[in-house]
């Protein structure tokens, strides 16, 4: 009996508490309704506003940036109208509690985000800032190429050899960057060598008729032929001349020119040197050999050549055999005369 009444107790306690569940929610049906018409208008308001921004900053020509301002308002908004409506459905959870919680939770999230929220701060910084725009051609993290798209993590690039390769866009932002197609016009250069015997002036005229109204190839500013360099084989003259930015017109005009230097030197009879390198041998049979001051490395002669080793050996020996010939001539002549004393 005891069992029983207990159990009794037990679903009577249960079905007390579903009833004070379901006297809650209906208690709570009308902040419910409440929340619901605060989060659709909220949801209104946030969809107004990107539409706005989004239109705006398209017909000012920055269409990446309506696509992440956009979104980064609207989900604003619709965060601040989430606390809002959770303040009407529960009337003592307070809005500073809240922001606080958020607070300690974005920190929380930040920490375990870094990487990601700090390229998503980057991407916004390079949309706001704008230190390129989709199409350009930039050089960034050891990748060169065309970008097509700056989100908020990441912005792509169409490499020239049609790659595509996504950089993060800390390395973007913080690293040096190379626009190639900011300004309307690019500046490339060359060095070429000609002969000792040619003249620098006849040289330039040649390079300058050659390259002057050739495809690609600015008229203003004109190009440039610069005497550069007396180095080791040759004289280097410096080219220098203006194309359109992109890499195409850069690549294409550089050929040309090298193409029309090339047949203009050589209509002109200028030579264009290869380089050249000298080798002295000293001669290791000479009796200079092994002496600094003396030693031939590998130049003429002149008049006085020096002797072979060889030659000066043979002096030597026959200067020897001379030497011991006079001693023996001499011993026998003392020989001889050594018996007459005796007499």
């Amino acid at each position: 009996m005891d069992q029983i009444s207990q159990l009794d107790a037990n679903i009577g306690g249960l079905f007390g508490k579903l009833q004070g569940w379901i006297n809650g929610f209906i208690t709570l049906i009308p902040n419910l309704i409440a929340a619901s018409i605060v989060l659709l208008i909220g949801w209104g308001i946030s969809w107004l506003v990107m539409w706005s921004i989004r239109k705006t900053l398209r017909k000012r020509g920055r269409p990446a940036l309506a696509n992440v301002g956009g979104s980064l308002i609207g989900w604003g908004i619709l965060i601040l109208t989430f606390l809002l409506a959770m303040t009407i459905v529960l009337p003592s959870l307070k809005p500073g509690d809240m922001l606080a919680g958020l607070g300690i939770g974005s920190v929380a999230i930040g920490f375990a985000f870094k990487d990601i929220l700090q390229n998503i701060l980057s991407g916004v910084l390079i949309l706001l800032h704008r230190p390129f725009k989709v199409g350009d051609q930039i050089e960034a993290a050891g990748y060169e190429g065309t970008v097509e798209d700056i989100q908020t993590r990441a912005t792509t690039i169409r490499t020239y050899d049609n790659c595509r390769v996504v950089i993060p866009n800390s390395d973007v932002y913080t690293a040096a960057l190379v626009v190639n197609t900011a300004y309307d016009k690019r500046r490339s250069q060359y060095d070429v060598g000609i002969g000792y015997a040619d003249d620098w002036d006849e040289a330039r005229d040649a390079i300058l008729t050659s390259i002057s109204g050739l495809e690609g190839v600015e008229a203003d500013p004109a190009p440039e032929v610069l005497p550069w360099g007396i180095d080791a084989s040759q004289l280097t003259v410096r080219i220098r001349w203006w194309t359109q930015p992109q890499r195409s017109s850069v690549v294409h005009t550089h050929a040309r020119v090298i193409r029309a230097v090339s047949n203009a030197l050589d209509e002109a009879a200028i030579d264009m040197p290869y380089p050249t390198n000298v080798m002295l041998f000293h001669d290791q049979t000479e009796e200079t050999d092994g002496k600094r001051g003396n030693q031939r490395e590998g130049w003429p002669a002149g008049k006085n050549p020096p002797r072979s080793r060889r030659e000066v050996d043979d002096e030597a020996r026959a200067a020897r055999e001379k030497n011991r010939e006079k001693m023996a001539e001499a011993e026998k002549e003392q020989a001889d005369q050594k018996p007459a004393r005796d007499e």
